[in-house]
């Protein structure tokens, strides 16, 4: 979105982000001077009602988007998306392509028909979405062109050392605190290689932590030797359960979060269930146990 709309503002378009939710503050530094409200803030009201159209990034679904959608209805817009499709895309026209390992990369292909050179501060922007949704260039996802994007972006000025830490390298003592509260909850399914921890709807109030710093809790199951999918459970309220679903091997776990009304990729994904938080787990694991059954049962092939 930041990058998008310095674009944009070198051409003389006034654009503003809106998201759903408040950015996360370890993203402060790559935002800076680019005006960003949140959907429900009074502020916002004036350039929503003044735009004459809008660009939805990284998500297609309706539910995710909060009161947006009525805007995007009536002045239309642009998708863009590398999630894979479900169900007809919000507007047309609509960019869609789950090969793309961060929706930053469609939109750095956006940038390259302009003709310029991206600038530092569109290629932090860019960097940040490459990182973040690649597990800092872990996850399968990352292809050979992700990393000859980024060599692109690291010549135009992207320093990776400051980028790491600004994202990774620096732990508040809320999540310390948040991260011990979630270890202590680590359990393994017994009847299949699932792992999960889950932390209730007081724990950020129990460890001084912020939502964001929920961020990366759920790769820690996933670690734990001989798992295959990896879970972390958030309740937000005793009837409200957050779910992230992560798979290391062959387990496609978005068929699973599809089922249970949310959505994501292969090997990561998430879902927000009407449930408290013993009955989301139960209700995640029936739908995961058949998929992992499936895989870590099949017969090798000669």
């Amino acid at each position: 979105m930041v990058a998008l709309a310095r674009r944009l503002d070198t051409h003389g378009v006034e654009a503003t982000i809106v998201t759903p939710t408040r950015p996360p503050t370890s993203l402060a530094f790559v935002i800076s001077d680019v005006p960003v409200f949140v959907a429900d803030d009074p502020a916002a009201a004036d350039p929503l009602a003044r735009a004459s159209t809008i660009a939805i990034l990284d998500t297609a679904e309706r539910k995710r988007l909060g009161e947006l959608p009525s805007h995007i209805d009536r002045v239309g817009g642009v998708l863009i998306d590398h999630h894979p499709a479900v169900g007809e895309a919000i507007v047309e026209p609509a960019i869609r392509d789950p090969s793309a390992c961060a929706t930053g990369e469609l939109i750095y292909d956006l940038l390259a028909f302009d003709k310029r050179p991206v600038t530092r501060a569109e290629a932090d922007a860019l960097y940040v979405a490459f990182a973040t949704d690649t597990g800092s260039f872990q996850f399968s996802n990352t292809s050979s062109r992700t990393h000859r994007i980024v060599a692109e972006l690291v010549e135009a000025g992207v320093d990776p050392g400051e980028m790491y830490r600004a994202l990774y390298g620096v732990y508040t003592p809320g999540k310390l605190a948040l991260l011990r509260l979630g270890l202590e909850t680590l359990e393994v399914d017994p009847m299949a290689p699932i792992a999960w921890v889950a932390v209730d709807h007081d724990a950020l109030q129990k460890t001084g932590a912020r939502g964001e710093d929920m961020e990366g809790l759920v790769e820690f199951p996933r670690r734990l030797q001989g798992i295959e999918v990896g879970l972390m459970f958030r309740g937000l309220t005793k009837n409200r359960t957050k779910v992230s679903l992560r798979s290391n091997g062959e387990v496609d776990v978005s068929g699973a979060a599809q089922r249970l009304g949310g959505g994501g990729h292969t090997k990561a994904s998430g879902v927000l269930l009407e449930l408290g938080l013993e009955a989301a787990i139960q209700a995640v694991l029936r739908e995961l146990r058949p998929l992992v059954d499936a895989v870590t049962q099949a017969p090798d092939v000669a």
